[in-house]
């Protein structure tokens, strides 16, 4: 855990960069290989299909406390089209990440990360494709003036 730990904070080093006011999605990875990757979770024959799965080790839905709130982490899935995150009551600095498995090994190899917008406390992430044997795990990263911090993930799935 310590090694995933350092990994994500590396990522979101490479993320959270002082950039414009309006956030943006981010990718890396080979994540883009699989149908539907690159596509939020509302695109056509997937929107209404996503639930939060009773079967997640450790659940679909994790807290964590930043700056005075408790934001909530939740991992999305659909039988048809993947995965996908998202972080509610979070403030800006916040990215809810998705990272994907491709081979079962739980080891990522492609990530997808959306940070939460000025004047709103939310965001979700595109799908990531956990289906045919690909995992995938939803993470919160905040950041503040002294770095950033993975505050709650759910386990892989």
């Amino acid at each position: 855990m310590t090694v995933f730990a350092a990994l994500v904070t590396a990522v979101a080093a490479l993320w959270i960069q002082p950039s414009a006011a309006q956030a943006a999605p981010y990718s890396s990875g080979n994540y883009g290989a699989f149908a539907y990757e690159g596509s939020y979770p509302t695109i056509g024959g997937c929107s209404g299909t996503f639930f939060l799965p009773s079967d997640v080790p450790g659940g679909s839905v994790q807290y964590a406390s930043w700056q005075g709130r408790q934001v909530k982490l939740e991992f999305y899935y659909s039988h048809r089209c993947g995965a996908y995150g998202r972080v509610s009551n979070a403030p800006q600095g916040c990215t809810v990440y998705v990272y994907r498995d491709s081979n079962g090994d739980r080891n990522y190899d492609g990530v997808v990360g959306e940070s939460v917008d000025p004047g709103i406390d939310f965001a979700y992430t595109k799908i990531a494709n956990n289906l045919n044997g690909r995992l995938a795990k939803a993470t919160l990263v905040c950041r503040d003036v002294h770095g950033s911090w993975a505050l709650a993930a759910t386990d892989w799935y």
